[in-house]
């Protein structure tokens, strides 16, 4: 983006972000199931659950919550940017001097922000029912990395229904198979006690993957392979989501 269009995006970013300030409820709600589901595996169901690993369950688990909670995020995405179409706020900022580029970043970053809280929130509550991590900086920091690359690749995927939907449930219900996909992966349970074509998907989708690479980084495991296949996921879903949400834009406002 030029100048120009970083200034107008960190003005509309302001503005959403104004509007997350007066609704809280709006974080609190996202992280709101993630933590429940957090509980609930923890002291319900992962007392039956064997991992195979010497680790609390309550750390296998925290990574493929970590995505639940991105997952659950990205959909208020998608139902501030269709409110928004709705209103007619778009055509009154591209009516002034502001940059095209400027209105769908606004609410990326915006997206970014939120969730970025709301997975605050989920580690925290994970540290109070006895999450530790002996991984260095390093690791946290490749941790973070992954989580925020995989949180822009689903923002730019929201932001696709957030223009083309018709409904406000149309908008936000895109995110719930999203939210599913982690129960088929490695995120729960390990792969292998799974039938063999679940067990197949399972080890070939990309929450696998980077639930994985974000477990060994956290316990001080080697990533192997899995780093580079959560990577390429990342990248490539971004990639698709970014081209074809701006081609979108650019033709619904001609």
């Amino acid at each position: 983006m030029t100048t120009h269009a970083l200034a107008d995006a960190a003005t509309l970013l302001g503005r959403s972000l104004r509007h997350i300030a007066r609704s809280p409820d709006t974080i609190i709600t996202t992280a709101l199931t993630p933590i429940a589901m957090l509980l609930m595996f923890v002291y319900v169901i992962g007392g039956a659950i064997n991992t195979g690993s010497s680790e609390p369950y309550v750390t296998y688990l925290l990574p493929g919550i970590l995505l639940v909670t991105i997952a659950s995020g990205i959909a208020y995405t998608a139902y501030r940017l269709f409110m928004d179409r709705q209103g007619g706020i778009f055509e009154r900022f591209l009516s002034m001097p502001v940059a095209r580029s400027s209105v769908l970043w606004a609410h990326v970053l915006t997206s970014m922000v939120a969730n970025l809280l709301s997975v605050a929130l989920v580690v925290l509550v994970a540290i109070l029912i006895g999450f530790r991590s002996g991984a260095g900086v390093l690791a946290w920091l490749a941790v973070a990395g992954i989580l925020t690359l995989f949180t822009l690749a689903l923002t730019w995927l929201a932001v696709i229904p957030g223009l083309i939907a018709t409904t406000v449930d149309g908008a936000s219900g895109f995110a719930y198979p999203l939210i599913f996909l982690p129960f088929i992966s490695s995120a729960f349970v390990p792969t292998a006690t799974m039938p063999g074509p679940v067990r197949a998907f399972a080890e070939h989708q990309p929450v696998t993957a980077i639930v994985d690479t974000i477990r060994n980084l956290l316990t001080q495991q080697p990533v192997g392979g899995d780093i580079w296949i959560a990577l390429a996921w990342c990248v490539g879903l971004l990639v698709v989501a970014y081209i074809a949400a701006t081609s979108i834009f650019r033709r619904k406002l001609g």
